[in-house]
C-alpha cells in the first residue's frame, strides 16, 4: 500500500484527500505510523512493568484500596468523547471546512484539558490524601509512571493541536496543514486506544483482584 501511494501520478493524487496530495505528505504520514509503532512498544513495556509490579505493594495501599469507579469512568467518558470530536474534525477537514475543523479541534482541546485536570486531581488525591505517593511501593511506581506517561502524551497532544490551530488560522487548509491535522488526529486516537487498555488492565483489574 505504501509503495502504491508513493508511485501515484499527479492526476491520481488530485482525487485523494488533501494530506495525501503530495509525495512529501505520503512519506511524512508513513513515518508517523512508524513513530506510533514505537510508541506502542513504549506503552507495551510500561504495561508489562506495571502488571509485574501490581502485587508488590510493600504493605501499602493496594489498587482495590485506592481505585474508585466513578472518577475513572468520568476520565474515560471525557477522553472517548474527545476522540469522537477529533473524528468530527477530520470529517470537516475532508470537507475543506476551515471553521468546522477549527471548531471541533477546540472542543477536543477543552475535553483534553478536562481529562488532564481529572488525572492531576486523581494523582493529588492518592499522593496527599491517601498517603500513596510514587515512592511508597513498586506497585505505585508502576502505576504513576504508566499513567503519568499517558497524561504527558495527552498534554503534548493539546499543545500540538494549539500549534496546528494557529497555522490553520493563518494559512487555512493547505496540503501541509491538512497533513498536520490528520496526523494529530491519528495521535489522539492512539492515546484513546491506550487509555482503553489502561482502563481495563489497570483500573478494572485492580478493582476485581
Amino acid at each position: 500500500m505504501t509503495h502504491s501511494l508513493l508511485s501515484l501520478n499527479e492526476k491520481d493524487r488530485s482525487k485523494m484527500p488533501l494530506e495525501y496530495s503530495t509525495e512529501e505528505g505520503d512519506l511524512r504520514i508513513v513515518g508517523f505510523w512508524i513513530f506510533l509503532a514505537a510508541e506502542l512498544v513504549l506503552f507495551g513495556t510500561l504495561f508489562g512493568t506495571y502488571l509485574v509490579l501490581q502485587s508488590h505493594t510493600a504493605g501499602g495501599p493496594t489498587a482495590k484500596d485506592l481505585f474508585e469507579i466513578g472518577p475513572v469512568m468520568a476520565e474515560t467518558i471525557v477522553l472517548l468523547v474527545s476522540s469522537f470530536t477529533c473524528g468530527l474534525s477530520t470529517i470537516e477537514l475532508r470537507r475543506h471546512n476551515k471553521k468546522g475543523l477549527i471548531g471541533w479541534l477546540i472542543v477536543t482541546i477543552l475535553l483534553g484539558l478536562v481529562f488532564v485536570g481529572l488525572e492531576v486531581n486523581e494523582f493529588y488525591t492518592y499522593a496527599v490524601h491517601e498517603g500513596a505517593p510514587l515512592s511508597r511501593s513498586a506497585f505505585l511506581s508502576g502505576f504513576f509512571v504508566l499513567l503519568g506517561t499517558h497524561g504527558c502524551h495527552v498534554s503534548l497532544g493539546i499543545v500540538w493541536i494549539i500549534g496546528i490551530l494557529l497555522q490553520l488560522a493563518r494559512r487555512g487548509i493547505t496540503p501541509v496543514t491538512a497533513r498536520k491535522a490528520f496526523m494529530v488526529g491519528l495521535y489522539w486516537h492512539f492515546l484513546d486506544v491506550v487509555w482503553i487498555f489502561i482502563f481495563t488492565a489497570v483500573y478494572l483489574t485492580g478493582l476485581v483482584i
